[in-house]
């Protein structure tokens, strides 16, 4: 069990992120009264009566609930990093809110399938624009459509309800079983493309004022065409022969000095840091130019045994748990992805919770913070370390941390990444890119466990990094920075 103190300490946080930020992801003024109210620690979700109209109520609830969460937590991270006077000391608020919304979300999903047993709805799982949602349709006498969940045993005291039988034992139904669907419904996609919608509209607000500005700047009159607009320059050349524009991405690429790094994974059971909880986390080490250290382990018995040490060091994998609720209703799609089965990872059968385990928490920022650390895709580990580790963003916000992608080094300087109508990007994947750098046999697919995935990424970014120097180009090319390169924060590299 987690040390609840620290939920009053982030409590105690809200005046200075009041004074910062009034404001929530969707523009809508905050009641940090309300936020004040809420008991992070044991949870925010309503327990209904187990009656079809106490079920749909709490479900409407906890919907209601969880919308005002997300969009205050959806704009902490910009209010905390454009905090240039340091008024924000800490990150814990955001921390706390996301680890109440997580244990909300399972209450949430309990409640969904609480009503399919109950004959209110069937569930289906939709991909509606930028989120997949639980889309709840009238009950036609089929058993529940919701293929991605465990058998949940509700009968008893699961998430505190007395839930009353099951389907299959429910086939004479002891309540009126019409409920309204259209107040219940999950509104995320909708919230999402929204919010989406404004700020590309800020974005393109914010275009047309730079555009107009140098439009109205003389000085682009004296020389022949006027000057070059924002943005303007040309796309750094690279390996492939095609030319990618420039990427926001391309803040997270290695340097022409880059050496001592720790690559990392972690697997997921979902892609929600506010929702979704950390179950796998996988690290290793290796040198990208100096010799292998001495006195390391020479070799590593990884799952997959075509898998070579070679200069990996440090290896470590960490296996967590997720909270009783979410383990009965179990994940089918994470168990085929990773073969882990939540339903086996319970804090009740003795697995530990990331969020809920503070000396863990210490342990990896430690590591994060002695070199930089390389992942693919960077922004989805970079997510969820905010929202779960404590002091990562301060560390990070302090410039304490240093981020390298090799998803972009796949892109930009990967001959194989050329862009196909499947694949306008290129195929950037882990399991693509370390295919072409040699570190994955085309026989074998990327595993999808931490570790395993880490050592492939390192080993292909190893190789790739080698031949691009041989060849002078990446960041060795003329658009290559010096010194270690990547995205960190408060200071210049």
């Amino acid at each position: 069990m987690t040390d609840r103190a620290w939920f009053d300490a982030a409590k105690g946080d809200i005046p200075q992120w009041a004074a910062s930020m009034p404001k929530d992801a969707d523009g809508t003024t905050i009641d940090w009264d309300w936020v004040r109210s809420l008991d992070l620690a044991h949870g925010v979700g309503t327990i209904p009566e187990s009656t079809p109209q106490s079920i749909h109520d709490a479900l409407k609830a906890d919907y209601a609930t969880r919308e005002r969460l997300e969009s205050i937590i959806a704009q902490c991270n910009s209010a905390f990093m454009t905090d240039f006077d340091r008024f924000i000391g800490s990150y814990r608020l955001p921390r706390a809110l996301a680890y109440a919304n997580r244990r909300l979300n399972d209450n949430i999903n309990t409640l969904l399938h609480l009503g399919e047993q109950q004959h209110l709805w069937a569930v289906s799982r939709e991909r509606r624009g930028r989120a997949t949602i639980a889309v709840l349709k009238p009950y036609s006498g089929s058993g529940p459509s919701n293929d991605d969940q465990g058998m949940l045993d509700l009968s008893g005291e699961a998430g505190g309800t007395s839930a009353g039988n099951t389907a299959a034992e429910n086939s004479d139904v002891k309540f009126p079983t019409t409920v309204a669907l259209d107040d219940v419904q999950d509104r995320t996609a909708a919230i999402l493309d929204a919010r989406a919608e404004r700020r590309k509209a800020q974005r393109f607000q914010k275009r047309a004022g730079d555009a107009a500005m140098a439009r109205a700047n003389l000085s682009g009159a004296t020389s022949p065409g006027g000057a070059a607009l924002p943005g303007g320059a040309a796309a750094s050349g690279n390996a492939t022969g095609h030319h990618p524009k420039p990427d926001w991405r391309d803040a997270y690429l290695p340097g022409r000095d880059v050496d001592a790094v720790m690559g990392i994974d972690i697997e997921t059971t979902g892609i929600d840091p506010a929702r979704d909880y950390i179950i796998d986390v996988g690290f290793e080490f290796m040198n990208m130019a100096s010799p292998r250290p001495a006195g390391e382990p020479e070799t590593y018995a990884y799952e997959q045994g075509y898998y070579a040490a070679g200069d990996a060091y440090g290896q470590s994998r960490l296996a967590f748990g997720v909270p009783p609720e979410n383990a009965a209703l179990g994940n089918a799609l994470i168990a085929k992805l990773t073969g882990i089965d939540v339903r086996g990872r319970s804090s009740e059968a003795g697995y530990r919770l990331f969020d809920e385990w503070p000396q863990a928490q210490a342990g990896l920022l430690a590591r994060l913070t002695q070199q930089p650390y390389v992942a693919h895709n960077a922004t989805f580990e970079h997510s969820w370390f905010m929202l779960n580790v404590a002091g990562y963003a301060e560390s990070y916000r302090a410039g304490r941390i240093t981020i390298i992608d090799t998803l972009p080094m796949s892109r930009q300087w990967d001959p194989g990444a050329v862009p196909t109508n499947e694949h306008p990007y290129g195929d950037n994947t882990l399991d693509a890119y370390a295919k072409r750098q040699g570190a994955l046999d085309s026989a074998h697919n990327e595993r999808h466990l931490g570790l395993e995935d880490s050592h492939i990424m390192l080993v292909a970014m190893k190789h790739h990094l080698a031949a691009l120097k041989a060849q002078g180009k990446g960041p060795w090319g003329f658009t290559g920075r010096a010194g270690v390169g990547g995205k960190s924060c408060g200071r210049k590299r």
